[in-house]
């Protein structure tokens, strides 16, 4: 088994972890409070776990919520708290955007280690050590860093654990690793879920996915999909798009779980995929666990 595997199944034990986590007393009054004005940054998968939790946090009335690449972190704009994502601690662009703020200006990060480099540079650090991986490839990390986000913000993760337990041993749809094509769709909190699942198999199998909001695929994406394409539905489809699709002859994956469940077969997919071109999915192409860059 590769680490990967043994990763994306240990996620629904991290999240318990994450959701018992977020009601501590210390953690809780790490996480941006209710109200407050707010940024979240992340390079990668933690950027794509960022779109999540601003559109999560601002939907739910918690306060006005931005998510950024951790390099085009707009300098001039004013937040209450900036939240950083990074699983290594040691990504250029997390630690430089860390160490331009401001001393006044209140940041967190959240990383696997109370002990990496970013914590020097945060005012407070959220450590998910249980949330660690071995694999370049990540899975466990970003989805406990989103339970926590979600048990932060009052919700109950009971539902979306066990859905993850039976996502781990429902079978993929039949043929989808047989197609050429994936598109991802989402809406809300769930464009970041396409945004990491297009990058899931992009990373481990080097295979060709997109990802879109739902209702603007529409807008031009719906032209590259054929009877040889998959197109994969984060949450409710909007009115009409499936019957577009099936008309084009794409292979059509939706599902009434929780889409952070639904991720798992996103990852589980991504995975299928690397293993039927021989590929191995822990090691992808041209990465590196941490992207570190030469100082200016």
């Amino acid at each position: 088994m590769s680490f990967i595997e043994g990763e994306i199944a240990s996620q629904p034990a991290a999240w318990r972890q994450a959701a018992e986590l977020a009601a501590t007393a210390d953690v809780s009054s790490t996480l941006p409070e209710s109200g407050a004005r707010v940024a979240v940054v992340g390079c990668g998968t933690s950027l794509y776990m960022s779109q999540a939790f601003a559109a999560l946090r601002e939907s739910n009335g918690h306060g006005e919520t931005d998510a950024f690449a951790a390099s085009e972190f707009p300098s001039t704009r004013s937040y209450d708290h900036v939240v950083a994502i990074t699983r290594s601690g040691t990504t250029t662009e997390v630690l430089r955007l860390l160490g331009n703020l401001p001393k006044s200006q209140r940041s967190t990060v959240i990383t696997t280690s109370m002990s990496l480099p970013v914590g020097a540079l945060a005012r407070q650090t959220v450590a998910l050590d249980f949330a660690d991986e071995q694999s370049v490839v990540q899975t466990r990390f970003a989805t406990a860093a989103l339970a926590l986000w979600r048990g932060h913000l009052g919700e109950d993760l009971s539902a979306a654990i066990a859905d993850a337990e039976a996502e781990l041993v429902r079978e993929l749809p039949e043929g989808i690793v047989d197609r050429r094509q994936i598109t991802y769709l989402g809406t809300g909190w769930t464009v970041g879920l396409a945004n990491e699942a297009a990058l899931k198999v992009r990373e481990a199998a080097q295979a060709w996915a997109e990802a879109y909001p739902a209702m603007e695929f529409r807008h031009g994406p719906i032209s590259i999909i054929d009877d040889r394409s998959a197109v994969w539905i984060f949450g409710t489809p909007p009115d009409g798009l499936v019957d577009e699709v099936t008309r084009a002859g794409a292979l059509v994956v939706t599902s009434d779980i929780d889409p952070m469940a639904h991720l798992i077969g996103a990852q589980r997919y991504a995975v299928a995929v690397a293993q039927s071109r021989g590929l191995n999915p822990d090691v992808p192409r041209n990465l590196t666990r941490s992207i570190i860059l030469a100082s200016a």
